[in-house]
């Protein structure tokens, strides 16, 4: 895996009002400003990148393409659109991506960004974009966070037996089901509610496991 380039010290995203401020500048024609808006971003290159799982030379050539992305959302970013830099940099830089592997016809370890992750408890299919557009941390953080979510999902596949994975979809509401009690679930099951509660546990504690080794 590409740990070595991961473990560059990029810099820290502008907050809020920095931002702001270095797009009004670039706005008006200062390219020091768009120089750093391009600078502070990469670390979201960097963690796009990530999720594609390469090889360091690899990944250092994907670093290279996520840039030339980047470097186009904040030359086409409109501030008064209301989304964040971030999140259109973040469409950008897949996008960029994606046309590389397109135009080479490599096949792709995960999807988009802009491709679904998961359902919510109504069924409705939910994006990564979607928890980028409506989360107050950083950008950067949340592109993380969805990688877990989508690797989440692949171990509860391959991981977890059919009774498990029963159980825990039952218990936490997941992939558009309603959450259920212990007991409810015993009863759907035929079986004693301390029979479900062993069940949960060692799926849980198989989940846990597999998450916590190295992908």
């Amino acid at each position: 895996m590409c740990r070595g380039i991961f473990l560059k010290t990029f810099p820290k995203p502008l907050t809020v009002s920095e931002e702001k401020a270095f797009l009004l500048r670039f706005r008006d024609g200062d390219m020091d400003a768009r120089d750093t808006l391009i600078e502070r971003n990469m670390r979201l290159v960097a963690h796009v990148v990530k999720k594609y799982g390469m090889q360091e030379r690899e990944a250092e050539d994907l670093i290279s393409v996520g840039t030339i992305g980047l470097i186009k959302a904040v030359n086409t970013y409109d501030m008064d659109k209301g989304s964040r830099l971030a999140t259109y940099a973040a469409k950008c830089i897949d996008n960029e991506i994606l046309m590389m592997f397109r135009s080479e016809k490599k096949h792709l370890k995960v999807g988009s960004l802009f491709e679904p992750i998961g359902t919510d408890k109504e069924g409705n299919e939910i994006r990564l974009v979607d928890i980028i557009e409506n989360d107050g941390r950083e950008i950067a953080d949340v592109v993380a966070l969805g990688q877990e979510i989508r690797r989440l999902y692949q171990v509860f596949d391959t991981a977890l037996k059919e009774k498990e994975k029963f159980v825990l979809k039952m218990r936490y509401g997941l992939f558009g089901c309603r959450e259920h009690t212990q007991r409810e679930i015993a009863a759907q099951m035929g079986i004693s509610r301390s029979y479900v509660s062993r069940i949960e546990k060692a799926a849980l504690e198989k989940l846990c496991a597999v998450m916590e080794s190295p992908a």
